[in-house]
């Protein structure tokens, strides 16, 4: 009675449709839990990299100096990093241009820095929706596998002349299996999902203080009346 009531088994004399739904969700779950691992990491690594970066700038390091090795690690840094690149490299283009509006120079490094943050925003959020997609959806697909099972069991059962539990069992069990795989797909997603969403709102709100913090460096520089020169962050 094990071996014929076996997740195996059940699946080998479920119907078409509930073998598809199961099909679905063992693919939506492989490929949600390879999205989460991927995350993971990458959460780690954007970490590291905006710790690394806000110490060394914080260190009293030479703005110019700092933004010459952020040009150079674009692709390997950090997104605080590419944020700070953004904002010096608009800084230093309307400077060239001889603009010497103070406002004008803020504000272009400003609306860089915001546009760099969207970006690093949009990047660090991919695969974000498709776990939430799977928290929400899985469960109502092994719904459907299992509605559609009991209706071809009791189908089947029709033409039967007696029916026991010994006959029942089997078309229910596996029609109640697409929804358990259902669960399994959907709870670590929303789990991941939402402990991702925190973990990237704090990684946000860090870039956005960065931001803020940077653009009133600039200011005061600006306001000293020597912003390209041996400029240093040391003054916060």
């Amino acid at each position: 009675m094990t071996q014929d009531l076996s997740i195996v088994q059940l699946m080998l004399n479920a119907s078409w449709v509930v073998q598809a739904v199961v099909l679905l969700l063992v693919v939506m779950s492989v490929i949600s839990w390879a999205a989460i691992f991927r995350k993971v990491f990458a959460l780690k690594l954007v970490r590291s990299h905006n710790d690394d970066f806000e110490r060394e700038f914080w260190s009293g390091a030479n703005l110019n100096e700092l933004y010459a090795a952020a040009a150079q690690s674009a692709r390997h840094g950090g997104p605080m990093e590419r944020i700070f690149a953004s904002g010096m490299r608009e800084y230093q283009k309307l400077r060239e241009r001889r603009i010497t509006d103070n406002g004008a120079l803020l504000d272009g490094a400003r609306r860089a820095m915001r546009a760099s943050f969207q970006r690093e925003l949009d990047a660090l959020e991919a695969n974000l929706s498709f776990l939430g997609t799977v928290g929400s959806v899985a469960p109502y697909i092994g719904l459907f596998g299992t509605v559609w099972g009991i209706m071809h069991a009791f189908t089947g059962l029709a033409a039967l002349a007696q029916v026991t539990l010994s006959t029942v069992a089997p078309g229910i069990a596996e029609a109640l299996v697409a929804t358990a795989i259902g669960l399994f797909a959907a709870i670590p997603a929303v789990v991941f999902y939402n402990r991702f969403a925190h973990d990237i709102d704090r990684v946000a709100n860090a870039m956005e203080t960065f931001m803020e913090e940077f653009s009133n460096i600039l200011q005061r520089n600006l306001g000293a009346h020597a912003p390209s020169q041996s400029t240093t962050p040391s003054g916060h």
